[in-house]
């Protein structure tokens, strides 16, 4: 069994800060899409399937487990778990896809206002630039491999595969370009295998930093 991770007091200010942070958005998150489901004719229980259903919400909450079980209990089994810097660095992959996506493509689709804007922020800019600083910072240098990069891509793919399924069944589909309804099962699996493709260029480029850091270490 690995040994505990050693925190430092910076660390454990930022992890705390990070978890906070996404805990909040997501569980606020969940209160508005809960308040306003009767409006648009949505029952609770699929607005909670709906929730958990996106990958924002998925990658937001991975990182506030991630960092609260590793904050508050590193020697258990799930704290050591999520504190495997290869762990991290997935979360680290999955969140910053996350914030380029939406920033990128999906931001200019909707106009959220007042809390919803809020949210939206905390979920797609500020968790993603906090994570991904810390793992710049903290995630210890030069111990991740290029194999590394495969097992990362498990969870977006298996994501992919729910929401087509689900999709088919229900007619609702977590984001526009997944929407086989208007666009297709042609259009909707080239969008696929591009963002399978995004997920491994990137994950390939955390790694490549994560090595160059060591090397540049040892030069000094």
């Amino acid at each position: 069994m690995q040994p505990p991770v050693t925190l430092t007091p910076a660390k454990k200010i930022s992890m705390a800060i990070i978890a906070c942070t996404a805990w909040f958005a997501l569980v606020l998150q969940l209160y508005i899409m809960l308040v306003r489901a009767p409006s648009i004719g949505i029952t609770a229980i699929n607005t909670i399937i709906n929730f958990f259903s996106f990958f924002t919400i998925l990658s937001n909450l991975l990182i506030a487990v991630t960092l609260s079980f590793s904050l508050l209990s590193p020697a258990s089994r799930v704290g050591l778990f999520f504190s495997r810097p290869s762990v991290q660095s997935a979360i680290a992959l999955y969140i910053f896809i996350v914030g380029l996506v939406y920033n990128l493509v999906l931001r200019n689709l909707w106009t959220p206002t007042g809390t919803q804007l809020i949210v939206d922020n905390l979920l797609h800019v500020a968790v993603p630039v906090l994570y991904v600083l810390f793992w710049f910072i903290f995630i210890p240098k030069g111990i991740l491999h290029w194999k590394n990069g495969i097992p990362w891509l498990l969870f977006p793919f298996v994501y992919l595969f729910y929401s087509m399924i689900r999709g088919a069944f229900t007619n609702w589909y977590p984001y526009p370009f997944l929407n086989a309804t208007e666009l297709g099962y042609s259009k909707v699996l080239l969008n696929i295998t591009m963002m399978i493709a995004a997920f491994l260029v990137v994950g390939l480029l955390l790694i490549a930093i994560n090595r160059s850091m060591k090397r540049n270490d040892s030069l000094k």
